[in-house]
C-alpha cells in the first residue's frame, strides 16, 4: 500500500497505522504522541495529540474524512494522503489540545525532574499559548508513594494511562490504576497497595510527564548536568542494557535505554535500575547519544573541539602591552604608578 504524508510517499504493510508510516518517513512529519506506546499493547487513541487530516481516503474512496483523525489508531489505506504538519487545521487542532493538556498541570517545571526530557514540555514549546485562559481552579492531589521507589504526582498526570499499561502487560498482578471519572479520574493504588513488583520501575519511563519520578533520583540534579553512557551489565532479570546518568565518577540514576521517539527499548528490571549504582557494576559501552536540538546535549563530550588560530596581528587581537597592563592589576608593580614610572620618581616631582 503507498500512503503520501505531507507530501512524501511511503509504501507500508497493511496493518500500519498513519502515526507508524509518518515514523517511518521521520523527520517533521511525525506527529506527537503522549499517550502511544509501540512497545505496549493497547495504547493510543487517548491524548489526541497526534490528530491529522486525511483529505483522501484511499484510492478506491477519494472522499477526505470529514474529522481530524487520531493518527496513532487510524490504518492506512492504499492511494491515502495524509496532511499533517503542513495542514493549519491541524496544527489549530494541536494547540488546542495543547491547551486542554495544560489546564490543570502545574508550573513545576523548576522543580521538576522530568524538566528536560518531558514530551509535554516540547509539545507545548511548539504548540502551547502564551495566555491560559483556563479561570477555574486546578485540581489537586496530594503526592503519592506507590511503593519504596516511586513517587506519583497526581497533579502533573495527564492520564495518559501508559503506566497501567506496563503494570498490565509486564507485572503480574497490578494493584493501580485509572479511579473515578471524568475530571475526577486519577491514577491510584487500590485500597493503598504498594507496587513492589520487579518490573514496576518501567513506569517512570513511560511516563511523559513528571507524575511518576524516582525516589532515588528526586532533587539530585537536572538532567543537563548529567552525562548519560550506555552501560550494560549480566542480569538473571533483564536484558540488562540502560543508560547509566553520571555526575563525574558517580552514577545517580539508571535508565532503560530510549529510541527517538522516547520510546524504551527493551524494559528493565528494579535490580538494575535502583540498586546497582556503582560504575564497578556496568561496563560502560561509550556516550549516549541524543536528538541534536536535546538539552541534554548542551556542553557535553561529544567530539574534540579544535583550536581555533586567527592569522592575524597580535594588537588586534589582545591589544597593546602597555594597554593590557594597565588593566590587569596583577602586572602592575605597587611602586610604581600606572604610567610605568616608580611612585617615588623626580620626573613625577
Amino acid at each position: 500500500m503507498k500512503v503520501t504524508i505531507d507530501g512524501h510517499e511511503i509504501e507500508v504493510a497493511p496493518g500500519t497505522t498513519i502515526l507508524q508510516a509518518a515514523r517511518m518517513i521521520g523527520g517533521e512529519v511525525v506527529p506527537p504522541a503522549m499517550c502511544y506506546y509501540s512497545k505496549l499493547k493497547g495504547t493510543g487513541g487517548k491524548c489526541r495529540c497526534c490528530l491529522v487530516d486525511v483529505t483522501k481516503g484511499s484510492e478506491a474512496d477519494p472522499r477526505p474524512m470529514p474529522k481530524l483523525m487520531a493518527s496513532c489508531v487510524t490504518g492506512c489505506q492504499d492511494g491515502m494522503v495524509v496532511a499533517s504538519k503542513a495542514s493549519e487545521r491541524v496544527k489549530e487542532a494541536r494547540n488546542a489540545v495543547t491547551e486542554f493538556l495544560l489546564i490543570n498541570h502545574p508550573l513545576d517545571c523548576p522543580v521538576c525532574d522530568q524538566a528536560g526530557e518531558c514530551d509535554l514540555q516540547n509539545l507545548s514549546f511548539e504548540h502551547g499559548k502564551l495566555q491560559q485562559r483556563f479561570i477555574e481552579d486546578k485540581r489537586t492531589f496530594e503526592p503519592e508513594d506507590i511503593g519504596d521507589k516511586i513517587q506519583l504526582h497526581m497533579n502533573r498526570c495527564i492520564v495518559c494511562q501508559r503506566c497501567v499499561e506496563v503494570a498490565d502487560q509486564l507485572t503480574d498482578g497490578r494493584v493501580h490504576g485509572v479511579l473515578n471519572r471524568g475530571d475526577h479520574s486519577q491514577i491510584s493504588t487500590c485500597v493503598s497497595a504498594a507496587i513492589d513488583n520487579e518490573f514496576s520501575g518501567n513506569m517512570i519511563d513511560v511516563c511523559p510527564v513528571g507524575a511518576l519520578t524516582d525516589k532515588t533520583f528526586r532533587f539530585k540534579s537536572r538532567v543537563w548536568f548529567n552525562k548519560p553512557f550506555d552501560a550494560h551489565r549480566d542480569c538473571d532479570k533483564c536484558c540488562g542494557k540502560t543508560t547509566v546518568w553520571m555526575f563525574g565518577n558517580e552514577i545517580q540514576r539508571v535508565t532503560a535505554r530510549k529510541d527517538e521517539f522516547h520510546e524504551v527499548e527493551e524494559f528493565i528490571c528494579n535490580t538494575c535500575r535502583f540498586d546497582k549504582k556503582d560504575v564497578a557494576d556496568w561496563v560502560i559501552e561509550g556516550p549516549r547519544k541524543f536528538e541534536k536540538d536535546s538539552v541534554i546535549n548542551q556542553n557535553k563530550y561529544f567530539g574534540k573541539t579544535d583550536k581555533v588560530v586567527i592569522d592575524t596581528e597580535k594588537g588586534i587581537l589582545q591589544g597593546r602591552d602597555i594597554d593590557r597592563k594597565k588593566i590587569s592589576m596583577a602586572e602592575i608593580d605597587y611602586n610604581e604608578k600606572i604610567d610605568g614610572n616608580p611612585v617615588n620618581s623626580k620626573k613625577n616631582g
